[in-house]
Order: structure tokens, then C-alpha cells, then sequence
């Protein structure tokens, strides 16, 4: 009996965290959570109010963190759609893989162009002035060698895009699996939450993810047992990240989010699927096999949302398969199906950088056609008038064969009224509010040190001697101010005021944070107007378009404590 209980003891030593995960929760369980989902219903949106130079608060409640996957809208390895024109198949990667960095456009890539990885990278960027420079040659050093107007004409929304650079350096400092174990090790990482534990095996998909925090042995544990994982928001425990994605979000217009995947060698973490993002892989170590398809049929191209896990027998010939290796990229559009595994040999780290979540033409004008309505219906008396007290009787899908002289001015006063309704659109104030949603959604910005000396960030108030020193923040009329950021404020012109909301008090954590904003009296929108378009110069407080000296200093004392603006020089010197 004795010998029996000491072989159950040496037994239960073995059991790994995804055996016990097993026998606790059982197999089959599977969550999909996409990045971006709405706010909970009954969440209430706290504001905060400010008028005048007067700081208002804006409390925040905690929101479900960001969906994974994607970028972000959390879900299985980013990926996308696909264009079925013949055209666009000739053009993509599957007729051309990019396999030789030397027969690509502009050669081989020069030193200077990568040299150093992306520490070295981010340095060069941080010495641009204007951040919509550093935006674009951030977006030209992601695809290089491949030209920026290229890829936007040939691979953009139409097909995949494969860069062998041959250089295993050239992502150095983004992130690593040191990176992904000292972010284990911080304490802050939850299962669910930041983490989802994955496997995929024999057609079967499954997330074993426990309640709690991913404590380091449980989660190497999992890992040893072949289990894929899957880091969702890195950028909130990882600075590099954060800074990537905040230069480049600049470039797209539209949220840049990321995961990170790390796969035992010989498994794969995820079923086949598409994603409703623009995706693009950077293999950061080890190797990985990728299998990229086209969309099935014209409803899947460029969708609006990403697909359930699809077995193998639903996706023909790949139009693209190749093996990542370190340095390498890979691009594909929303609705394009892909699956990657790992080789036997090797583990694999890749980073999947995503953005244009539900930024099509369509959410714009669901956004436009009920302003545009409600303006009709307030200004138009076309749109009150009453509807023909017959026309149940000649219209509706029961009537839809029958030739009726009724049912044809019916039609041609529909088609009239909506025609007319372009006339009541209005246009700019609907793209304000998706500028308003998009900085929400923005992650804020890093700060050079340069930058944070001349901002109220690096401002020395303190305490010493018994109370606090160095709190006046002394703006006069020849002080020199200048945005922080060119895309960090939109002006709004809402029913309830003149809004100016900014990304600068923005969570690393999606939408952990309300929107930020200012109330403004309306006089002060053309001193933000200025502001914008004299951006990246300085300009002196005393040039602001206020009507008094003393509105323009305390605009811009008001912007400088929401680290809005940043002066020529520090404002006091410790």
C-alpha cells in the first residue's frame, strides 16, 4: 500500500498545468474575443470638463481590455481578406514572393536604414521634429526594401506581401521571449486578460486558460506541454512596443494595436481563420510556417468582422506558404485566411502589428447617413410629409412583381429623397467623430527627453523643506510653445460645446481610460486652428488669435498642464 501511495505521489508530480486544466475545466473550451468590442452596456462615460484655463476632472472606469489578436480586437493571430480581381492575384506574393532583398526595388537596404534594430531605429526617429515625418519613415523602415507607394498600389487591401531580408537583427530590441518572461515576472500579467494559453491539434482548437494571474512556472509549464501563447496589448508591459505602435498609429490614421505569439516547436496554436484587420507578421526569433488563402467568395473579401475557426477542408490551395524567419515580414489583408505552424526544430516569437479595424467607407457613413437624416428631417418639409395612406396595399415583397403605376412613383420619390439627403450630409463634422473614436483608441505618446524637459511632464514641482517648491507654471506672452504631437488633439464641434480631445492622459491599455477632453469657448477654436497648422514650428504665446493677452496665456497654460504643448525651452531649471 505504502509503495502504491508513493507511485500516485511521483504520479501527481507529473501532471503538467494543461493536464490539470484539463481534468478541471475539461477540453473543448475555446474563446474568441475581438479587440474593439463596444463598451459594456450601462458603462458609464465620465467626462472631463474644462473652460477657460479652469482643469476639470474626467474620472475613468477600467473597460474590458482590449480583444486580442489582432492588434488588437483580440483574436487568433492577426490576419485578413483578399481581392479575387485576377489583377491583384498576378500582383501578390503568391505570383512574386519577395524572397531576395537584393532583386528587390532600391537594392540592398543600406546600413543606415536598419543597422542597430529597432533601439537604434527609434533614436534616429526621436531627432525628427514633426511626428508625421517619423510616422512615415517608421511605415517606409517597416517594409523596406519594398517602397511605401508600392506596397499601397500593389499589396494594400488586394493581396499578401512576402520581405525575406536575410538580416536576423533587423526587429532587434522589439520584443523577445526575455521580454516575454520578465513580463511574466512583473506580476501584472492575467490569464485572459493579457494572456490565452492556445492549442491546435487534430482539427481541434482550444483555449486552456486558468482564472488569475499567469504566474511564470504555470505558464512555462503550459508552454513545455505544447501550448501556444499569445500576449495580448504588449505594448502595456513593454516601452518599445508602446513606442512603436504610438509613432506608427500617426501613419495609418487608425489604431495600430499588436500581440505576440510564442509557439513550442512542432505545434501550431491556432485553426485556420481570417481577421478583420490589415496584418503584418514581423518574425522576431526561431522559424514559423505560414499558409496564407484567398478569400472563399466576394462576401469574405475586406470583412467587417473575422471569421469562426475553419477546418482544413474549407480552404483550398494556399495562395502564398513560406517559412518566417527572423527578420522577416509578412502581409495580408482583412479577410485573408491564414494558419501558421512551427517546424520541428525550432520555437517561434512573432509580433502581429494590425490596424483598419472597421475604418471602410462603410463605418464612415454609418456614421454620416443618420446626421444627415436628422438634418434633413429638421430642415427639409419633403422628408415630414406623410406616406400614402395606400401604400401597404402595392409595395412590400408580396407586391414586388406587380406593375402599378403607384409603386413606380413610390420607388421614384424614395430614390429622390435619398439622393437629395447628400445635400444634408455633414460630411466633415462625421469625420471629426470617427477623429474623435480614433484618439481614443490611440495609444499616447512616448516623450524624448528633450521632450519631456520642455513639458509639463518633466516640470520640477516637488516637495521639499516642509512644503512644495517649483510649482508656478510661468507662461508669458514670448514664451514659445508648439503641439506636442501633429495628431494628438481633434477639434469637435458637438451639441453640448466646442470639445478638444487629446490622447496625452490615454491608458497603454485599450480603452482602459474614458475619452480625454477640454471644453472650449468657442473664441479660443482659432488659436487651436493656428496651433495645428503652424505645427512642427514654435510659435510665441503672444500669436495666438485670442482677443486678450490674458486669454492667450491662459490657453496655453491650460494646454501645456495637459502636456498638449511642450515650450522651446524648459520653463524652469532645477
Amino acid at each position: 500500500v505504502a509503495a502504491m501511495a508513493a507511485q500516485q505521489r511521483r504520479e501527481l508530480g507529473r501532471l503538467s498545468a494543461l493536464a490539470v486544466y484539463r481534468r478541471v475545466a475539461g477540453a473543448g473550451r475555446m474563446e474568441r474575443r475581438r479587440r474593439g468590442a463596444p463598451l459594456p452596456a450601462g458603462r458609464k462615460r465620465a467626462k472631463a470638463r474644462l473652460r477657460r484655463g479652469r482643469a476639470g476632472g474626467g474620472g475613468s472606469e477600467p473597460e474590458a481590455p482590449p480583444p486580442a489578436a489582432l492588434p488588437s480586437r483580440v483574436e487568433l493571430p492577426v490576419e485578413a481578406p483578399l481581392d479575387p480581381r485576377p489583377e491583384a492575384a498576378a500582383a501578390g506574393p503568391d505570383a512574386k514572393p519577395r524572397s531576395d532583398p537584393k532583386a528587390m526595388p532600391g537594392g540592398p537596404r543600406p546600413a543606415e536604414d536598419g543597422g542597430g534594430g529597432v533601439t537604434e531605429l527609434l533614436l534616429r526617429l526621436a531627432r525628427l521634429e514633426d511626428s508625421r515625418q517619423r510616422a512615415a519613415e517608421l511605415f517606409r523602415w517597416l517594409l523596406a526594401p519594398v517602397a511605401p507607394a508600392e506596397f499601397l498600389g500593389q499589396h494594400w487591401e488586394r493581396g499578401p506581401l512576402l520581405v525575406r531580408r536575410g538580416d536576423p537583427g533587423y526587429y532587434a530590441g522589439l520584443f523577445s521571449t526575455a521580454d516575454f518572461d520578465a513580463a511574466l515576472r512583473g506580476g501584472e500579467v492575467h490569464f485572459g486578460t493579457h494572456l490565452d494559453v492556445t492549442s491546435y491539434a487534430d482539427g481541434v482548437r482550444e483555449t486552456h486558460n486558468p482564472s488569475g494571474r499567469a504566474l511564470p512556472a504555470v505558464v512555462w509549464d503550459f508552454y513545455q506541454n505544447g501550448c501556444s501563447l499569445r500576449l495580448l496589448c504588449p505594448q502595456a508591459f513593454s516601452p518599445t512596443v508602446w513606442q512603436f505602435l504610438s509613432i506608427l498609429q500617426e501613419q495609418f490614421g487608425s489604431m495600430a494595436g499588436a500581440n505576440t505569439y510564442l509557439t513550442p516547436p512542432g505545434t501550431q496554436g491556432f485553426a485556420p481563420h481570417y481577421d478583420d484587420i490589415e496584418a503584418f507578421v514581423l518574425q522576431l526569433e526561431g522559424k514559423k510556417h505560414w499558409r496564407v488563402y484567398r478569400p472563399r467568395r466576394d462576401a469574405e473579401v475586406l470583412p467587417q468582422f473575422s471569421s469562426a475557426n475553419l477546418t482544413q477542408a474549407e480552404l483550398g490551395e494556399p495562395v502564398l506558404e513560406t517559412v518566417l524567419e527572423p527578420g522577416d515580414l509578412l502581409y495580408f489583408p482583412r479577410g485573408f485566411i491564414h494558419q501558421g505552424d512551427c517546424l520541428p526544430d525550432a520555437h517561434s516569437l512573432h509580433i502581429t502589428v494590425s490596424s483598419y479595424q472597421r475604418n471602410s467607407w462603410g463605418d464612415f457613413l454609418e456614421k454620416l447617413l443618420p446626421a444627415a437624416l436628422q438634418m434633413a428631417l429638421e430642415e427639409d418639409l419633403e422628408y415630414r410629409r406623410g406616406l400614402p395612406m395606400d401604400y401597404l396595399q402595392y409595395m412590400g415583397v408580396a407586391n414586388s412583381d406587380t406593375v402599378d403605376a403607384r409603386r413606380t412613383a413610390f420607388v421614384e420619390k424614395v430614390q429622390s429623397l435619398i439622393k437629395k439627403l447628400v445635400d444634408y450630409a455633414p460630411i466633415d463634422a462625421a469625420v471629426d467623430q470617427r477623429g474623435k473614436s480614433f484618439l481614443h483608441d490611440c495609444l499616447p505618446p512616448v516623450l524624448t527627453q528633450s521632450e519631456k524637459a520642455q513639458s509639463v511632464y518633466g516640470f520640477p514641482a516637488q516637495w521639499q523643506d516642509g512644503g512644495p517648491c517649483n510649482v508656478d507654471i510661468l507662461i508669458t506672452k514670448d514664451t514659445e510653445v508648439r503641439l506636442l504631437r501633429h495628431g494628438i488633439i481633434r477639434l469637435c464641434n458637438e451639441e453640448a460645446g466646442v470639445m478638444l480631445y487629446y490622447t496625452t492622459e490615454n491608458s497603454r491599455v485599450y480603452h482602459k481610460e474614458e475619452p480625454k477632453f477640454l471644453e472650449l469657448d468657442p473664441e479660443y477654436t482659432d488659436s487651436i486652428e493656428f496651433l495645428l497648422s503652424s505645427y512642427p514650428n514654435y510659435i510665441s504665446v503672444d500669436n495666438l488669435p485670442c482677443e486678450t493677452l490674458e486669454e492667450k496665456i491662459s490657453l496655453a497654460t491650460l494646454l501645456f498642464e495637459k502636456g498638449i504643448l511642450t515650450t522651446k525651452k524648459p520653463l524652469a531649471q532645477v
